[in-house]
């Protein structure tokens, strides 16, 4: 099933997809999904973000794929839901998406064994992680003006239950600007899987329900400007949509 949440009528409400591809009230009631505010399919708690995590992502940067998994955080400012419009710096010279698909976790774990990782998931999601190229000082460590701007990472429209997708790790990636494709890609080509991500992440410190790990995009990375329509793609889990804007929009 999936699932979603959206503010309507002074109201969060947690929805489900209709299959006319409106979004259905807990009450049965039907709205257009274009009428109403998404949010953020759940409530995040640590959000989780994999650098150079596909090998063709890595060689388009001329960097050397990493032996470990390159991890580094996400405050929850960053996060914004399906049809959000997004900042882009007036002094950024290139951005770019990032089309990923993010894992939501249900169950608490710690110390978890790659045998047992899709234990934790609850389900998954889309997410958008735009990047701004000129603020980067090292693509193993990303700084903050780089990752954790304000409304920065879409994310949605759906979350998907675990159960629904056969495997997680063979979904076709794709990402359109104004409609024209940009990218594609698969999580087949991931370097470290998921039960990696979960086992590894776990090893450490505890994951918590509404933890989000997302899980690095593929090459075929493209510049956005305001008034760009950017939509990020993944097969079996839905089509997240995001608007960018100047600064002047935001203040």
């Amino acid at each position: 099933m999936k699932h979603g949440r959206i503010a309507w009528q002074g109201a969060i409400h947690n929805v489900t997809a209709a299959p006319d591809g409106r979004v259905r009230l807990a009450d049965g009631r039907l709205l257009d999904e274009t009428r109403v505010t998404w949010l953020p399919p759940v409530e995040v708690g640590t959000v989780f973000a994999l650098g150079l995590n596909y090998a063709d992502h890595a060689r388009e940067l001329a960097f050397k794929p990493p032996e470990v998994p390159l991890v580094f955080l996400k405050g929850p400012n960053t996060v914004v839901g399906h049809r959000a419009v997004t900042c882009r710096p007036k002094d950024a010279a290139y951005m770019h998406y990032e089309c990923e698909l993010a894992v939501v976790i249900g169950k608490q774990g710690y110390q978890v064994p790659k045998e047992r990782a899709y234990e934790l998931v609850r389900g998954y999601t889309v997410a958008n992680d735009y990047a701004i190229r000129d603020y980067l000082e090292n693509y193993y460590r990303p700084n903050l003006r780089v990752k954790n701007r304000d409304g920065c990472t879409p994310l949605g429209p759906w979350l998907v239950d675990r159960d629904d997708i056969a495997d997680p790790m063979a979904l076709k990636l794709y990402t359109r600007i104004n409609g024209k494709p940009t990218q594609e890609g698969t999580t087949a080509d991931m370097i470290f899987d998921i039960p990696t991500l979960i086992a590894y992440l776990s090893s450490f410190m505890t994951l918590n329900p509404g933890d989000v790990i997302l899980t690095g995009t593929p090459e075929g990375l493209a510049n956005v400007e305001p008034g760009d329509v950017v939509e990020t793609e993944i097969e079996g889990v839905g089509t997240l949509v995001n608007t960018l804007a100047g600064e002047a929009a935001f203040q």
